[in-house]
């Protein structure tokens, strides 16, 4: 996708704009001149506005792993946490949870978040501000709409929770740049919780924790890296599972770096700079 046209993204920007107007409900894709961007919000059909943020980088386990004596690399891409699948597409999780009914539902507010990548923000700022537009809530909606018309918007959370149970589970999805797919699952429950210093509730926690950690082997099989791990390789960028008392965390973190290191080189090769002569 190099030698992109930076008004129009070509192709990935087409895919990416058709997903996003889908997402926005059509009527939040405002194809105005940078001036009208700056006067109109093209996010205020939201009653609250959706959450947007800038996507910042999680705090990720990526030290070397190796395999238990005698294991064997698992293909931890076939895991699924309730349904959820490394690599999925943000409308295939969307389908799952917002349209065929599920275990799960999302949160009350803001069960998507919206993120734009930081140094793909600072170009639409600096093409906002060459317009003449300062004011911090005009330029604010200048780059959010820039955005959005260029696909560079994007789902980047989805929250879910169940709430006769207390589980949760958080889906993270990399940018359109590489398709806005899972990268990363974070299941939680109450096993570990204690309500009180009674020793019943600790034995309670025990037999809690048990239970689901039964159920954990049952479902994904015994771990093949120390006692809770499950691993595609010795890489640990590839695929990969981490059990904790009540969460578990499906992560591919080679490729959120790759969706990482797209957006800054297309966002270097698409700044916008004054049209210099000498």
């Amino acid at each position: 996708m190099k030698n992109m046209s930076p008004l129009l993204l070509t192709g990935f920007g087409a895919v990416a704009r058709m997903q996003l107007m889908k997402k926005f409900l059509l009527a939040l894709t405002l194809f105005l001149p940078l001036d009208s961007f700056a006067q109109d919000d093209p996010f205020a059909l939201f009653d609250e506005g959706p959450l947007i943020t800038e996507s910042t980088p999680l705090e990720m386990d990526v030290a070397a792993v190796t395999f238990n004596a005698g294991a064997d690399g698992v293909n931890v891409s076939d895991f699924d946490i309730a349904g959820v699948l490394l690599g999925m597409t943000f409308d295939d999780v969307h389908s799952i949870f917002f349209r065929n009914g599920s275990l799960y539902m999302p949160r009350e507010k803001n069960s998507i978040v919206y993120s734009i990548f930081p140094d793909w923000k600072n170009n639409l700022d600096y093409e906002c501000r060459q317009q003449k537009i300062y004011q911090p809530e005009k330029l604010e909606n200048c780059v959010r709409t820039l955005a959005l018309s260029r696909g560079l918007l994007y789902a980047s959370e989805l929250h879910l929770e169940r709430q006769e149970t207390g589980e949760t589970i958080e889906v993270f999805f990399t940018s359109n740049a590489t398709d806005n797919v899972v990268w990363r699952v974070i299941y939680r429950n109450d096993v570990n919780e204690l309500p009180g210093a009674n020793p019943k509730f600790e034995d309670q926690r025990q037999k809690k924790i048990l239970a689901f950690w039964q159920e954990v082997l049952d479902k994904y099989g015994a771990p093949n890296s120390g006692n809770d791990k499950w691993i595609t390789s010795g890489n640990s960028y590839d695929p990969m599972m981490t059990a904790f008392y009540g969460v578990l965390d499906l992560s591919d973190s080679g490729l959120n770096a790759a969706d990482a290191a797209r957006n800054v080189q297309q966002s270097r090769e698409n700044f916008m700079a004054k049209p210099y002569a000498f």
